[in-house]
């Protein structure tokens, strides 16, 4: 069945990248994927599956094959990131301020070709194959939890997902059983002082320095504080604070990110991150809170369940497709999905000839990943079926 199935994904790929294209035009943030939900909805019932609302604007598809056999959950995501795409690309955002800048667009078109080639297949399933389409994967607490609430994983007895990635070559593939992703945390830190002209500063509590402080002290959590076996991550994204140059504001806000892999050395950073926000508030005179925000579990792949999954990717794709790798500290909520189900969570290269890394505004993938992205996807699930 593999040299069909090649034949089948081979001949659709002008309309997987037609798919991916539509998405990329009209790209909707997460929990307001109602455009996108409406148009798979429509596609699924339109290969006479049985489709219904999962989590919100999710979808939950069911392909029934021969009775009595596995079932098994294909998953993609539909959400683009708030941000305003840059470069003059035909299928450019219509949508100011949303942008498919991380991938989903292709994950979407990718499952899209599985459900129908393998409708086409249905009556040779030795099971059943379930079709997940997750809403709000980019923002915390994200759409795999309401999914799973909603039955997503009734009756499942694995769970697979597929990631485009820029960072390798186009059709390279990788993954790695256990511990593959991180908890990915963040937190708000509010520094309160006493604001005054910027020629007198011994007449305010300056919380810019107060800031400043406690950006370089946190470095000092993950060198001085955390086993250096141990991988972790404290960063800071944003710190805003004041309006002119001469003048000392009252307030200072901060925002940062936490990844971890081991959820003691999460607990760890946490608790350090307070003590040093408080305490060097108190240092100078000023008033400094910590509000912390747990966010995904890490994402830790069934070790068996990977092996086959690149076992395929071997056998489908060939040996030299397979690329090693170290676990990585972007976050990801499949990670749900796996604590309930083994599987396993698989990149997927799609970086030939593109420059910007994910979530950049003139970030894109290399189309010609997707049809053979989306028959490992396929095959994986036959695979498992048996």
């Amino acid at each position: 069945m593999n040299e069909e199935l090649k034949k089948d994904f081979t001949a659709l790929t002008t309309q997987i990248v037609a798919w991916r294209r539509d998405f990329h035009q009209h790209p909707e943030i997460a929990f307001e994927e109602k455009r996108t939900s409406e148009v798979i909805r429509k596609f699924l019932e339109s290969l006479g599956l049985k489709v219904s609302a999962c989590g919100g604007l999710g979808l939950k598809a069911v392909l029934e094959g021969k009775p009595g056999g596995k079932t098994v959950a294909l998953r993609a995501d539909m959400d683009a990131l708030p941000l305003v795409e840059e470069g003059d690309k035909d299928y450019i955002s219509l949508n100011k301020g949303a942008a498919h800048a991380c991938g989903h667009d292709g994950h979407m078109a990718i499952l899209m070709a599985a459900a129908k080639v393998l409708t086409a297949h249905g009556k040779e399933l030795p099971g059943r194959v379930v079709f997940l389409f997750q809403p709000a994967e980019e923002l915390p607490p994200g759409g795999a939890v309401d999914m799973i609430k909603d039955g997503a994983l009734d009756g499942v007895d694995a769970a697979f997902g597929l990631h485009l990635w820029q960072g390798m070559p186009t059709g390279k593939v990788a993954s790695l059983g256990g511990p593959l992703m991180a908890q990915a945390d963040n937190f708000t830190i509010t520094v309160k002082g006493r604001g005054g002209h910027g020629s007198m500063p011994h007449l305010a509590c300056d919380p810019i320095l107060v800031a400043a402080e406690i950006v370089i002290a946190s470095q000092s959590i993950v060198s001085r504080s955390v086993d250096p076996l141990k991988p972790a991550v404290v960063s800071f994204g944003m710190v805003q604070g004041g309006t002119v140059n001469n003048i000392i504001p009252t307030t200072v806000t901060l925002k940062g990110t936490v990844r971890t892999f081991d959820p003691k050395v999460q607990a760890l950073i946490e608790g350090r991150l307070k003590t040093v926000v408080e305490e060097t508030g108190k240092a100078f005179g000023a008033e400094a809170q910590l509000e912390y925000f747990i966010g995904y579990p890490a994402v830790v792949n069934d070790p068996g369940m990977t092996a086959l999954a690149l076992d395929v990717a071997r056998k489908t794709l060939g040996p030299d497709r397979i690329l090693g790798m170290d676990p990585i500290m972007g976050g990801e909520d499949f990670a749900y999905f796996l604590q309930k189900v083994p599987g396993a969570f698989v990149f997927f290269g799609a970086g030939d000839g593109r420059t910007f890394p994910h979530h950049h505004p003139g970030f894109d993938i290399d189309e010609k990943a997707l049809p053979e992205a989306a028959l490992l996807m396929s095959r994986i699930a036959l695979e498992f079926l048996g």
